[in-house]
Parts: C-alpha cells; structure tokens; sequence
C-alpha cells in the first residue's frame, strides 16, 4: 500500500530539505558533517502516483517536470528527456515504481549517517575537492545515477528494484553516494577520448569504483566482482581485443556508444553479453586504477593523476597491469 499524503508530507520535512549550512563558509561544495539527501523531487513525483495511480504524461509534467528542483533539471536532458518519455516508463513498469515509492523512499533519512561517514572520508583523502548536494529523483528506468560539476543525481527507480531488501539498499545507496562524486570531479579529456574510446571509458569508471571502495571498505558491485576475479586474465584478453578493434575503425572512434565492440563492457543495463553482468568494463577499470596506485611511489599524487586522467596510455603502462 502507498503511504498516504500526511506521511509523505512529513518525511518531506525530515529528509527533503538540505539546511542551509550544508554548504561550506567558503561556498566550495557540501559540509560532510550537515551533509544530507533531496528528496523533494521524489517526494513530488511520489505524490503523483499516490493510491497507486499510474500518472499521464500530463501529469507528469505539470506535477513534475514543471518547477522542477535541481536534481530533475540534471537528470532530464539525457535520462527523462520529456514527460512522454517518463510516462511510457512509468507505465510500462509501474510496479517498480509503487516498490521504490513504498519501501525505499521513506528509508532515506536512516542513510544521512553513511553519506555524511562517506563525505568526512573523502574530505580526509581529498580536502582540495568540493563535495557535491545529492538529490535523489524518479527517472526513466534508465540510469541510476549522473553527476553534473555541483551535484549528484540517483534515480530511485533503478536503485531500488523489486525485492531490493533494505540492507541490498543502503549497500547499493552507499556505493552510488560515493562513485557519483567522483564523477563531479572528472573532467574527461576531449584529446584522448577519440583515439581510445575503451580505455577511457574504463578509466572514468573504474577510477570512480576504485575511490568508492576506499571510502566506504566495500566493492561497489560484488556479484560483478566474484565473476570477473575467476576470469580476470580472459577479460582482459577480450578487453584488449575489443579496444583495438575500436582504435581501428574510424566509425568507432566517432560514435563509441553505437559500436557493438563498446557496448560489451559499457552502457548494457539489461542488454549485457549472456553469462556476464552489466557494465563489465568499470571492474577492468577498478583493477587498473588499483595497481596505478599501487605501483606509485606517492599514492596520494597518484590517486589525483587519476582523477585527471592526462595520459591514459601512460597511466596504463605504469599501473604494470597484465594479469
């Protein structure tokens, strides 16, 4: 059943609103010690579909997407693209919604102590850097995070799929607050992203898994970790071959999300190769960011060459990574 409007209103009030002192003196991002979590987006959108209601594109977007808060304007150009699209998703997959809504939502505020443990580790690891809001909204049922420069966006929807135990939650919840704001820290460099698509990808990825396990002592995905550690040598192998093909084929290098070569290790949320997890490609990444560090002589000048990522042939032969 969908808790009634009074009890939606009144986490609303708990867990909704960042006070004003999350954000630090000299305005350069978050306090991690009054960090917390928007949800007045999901609690709009959660409203829309009280009583079990599947909401019209109409509704949608005068409900929704009309006065949206920040976390919806992030994540509406590339993942709920328009209240037509959002209403075909919700539709088409109402109960994933109605779950999210009914048990993942009001847990929220138990999570502000793991965003804000997460936060004072990466403070301690990388003061230099902002830590972004974190908004938490409905989306499409096609990404269950983004990140823009100032904050970070986690859709619900995906995070919390039917049969989600609240324990998987926070788990899952603990992972995303801390690879999206890595994320907010990269800035891919346009000059090598055409010329190794594959490895690029890998590296933006994987350095987020990797920075995510060191601040919150857990790998992001342990399913996709137990089955690429038995075949590590094999996925590399594939990995190799798939990113020359790529480096090979000027299509490839111009629309990397179209090639068949890509999509096997990237961007497969429900369309990956049988018999592999989703998104192989950022536990290849993880493991090279692991061993650039390891072999550094200063881990901590290393760990920020990775958020950089000026030299990704470099960084890939100096990790000695070859298993």
């Amino acid at each position: 059943m969908i808790k009634p409007l009074a009890a939606l209103f009144a986490f609303t009030v708990i867990a909704g609103q960042i006070p004003a002192s999350a954000a630090t003196p000299q305005g350069m991002g978050v306090d991690p010690l009054v960090a917390d979590i928007d949800a007045r987006d999901a609690q709009r959108f959660a409203l829309l579909m009280n009583d079990g209601a599947v909401p019209t594109a109409d509704m949608l977007q005068r409900g929704y997407l009309d006065g949206a808060g920040a976390g919806v304007q992030i994540f509406t150009p590339m993942r709920i693209v328009d209240a037509q699209r959002l209403a075909r998703a919700v539709a088409a997959r109402a109960d994933n919604y109605r779950y999210a809504i009914r048990e993942c939502l009001p847990q929220l505020p138990a999570l502000r102590s793991d965003l804000r443990a997460i936060y004072l580790a990466f403070a301690g690891l990388l003061p230099e850097r902002p830590l972004p809001a974190i908004h938490v909204v409905f989306g499409a049922g096609n990404s269950g995070g983004t990140a823009s420069p100032e904050a970070q966006v986690i859709g619900l929807e995906v995070t919390c799929l039917p049969g989600t135990t609240p324990e998987q939650f926070r788990t899952k919840m603990r992972a995303f607050f801390a690879h999206e704001t890595v994320h907010t820290w990269q800035k891919e460099d346009s000059s090598q992203a055409p010329t190794d698509p594959l490895l690029n990808q890998a590296l933006l990825e994987g350095v987020a898994d990797y920075l995510a396990s060191l601040v919150t002592g857990e790998v992001p995905d342990r399913q996709r970790d137990a089955w690429a550690a038995q075949r590590e040598a094999w996925l590399w192998q594939e990995f190799q071959r798939d990113r020359q093909a790529m480096q090979k084929n000027p299509d490839s290098l111009a629309n990397p999300m179209a090639d068949a070569h890509f999509r096997r290790w990237f961007a497969n949320y429900g369309s990956a190769p049988a018999g592999w997890p989703h998104e192989a490609g950022y536990w290849i990444g993880m493991r090279i960011a692991q061993a650039y560090v390891a072999q550094a002589r200063d881990p901590h000048a290393a760990i920020r060459e990775l958020l950089e990522l000026r030299d990704l042939a470099g960084i890939l032969k100096a990790s000695g990574y070859a298993p």
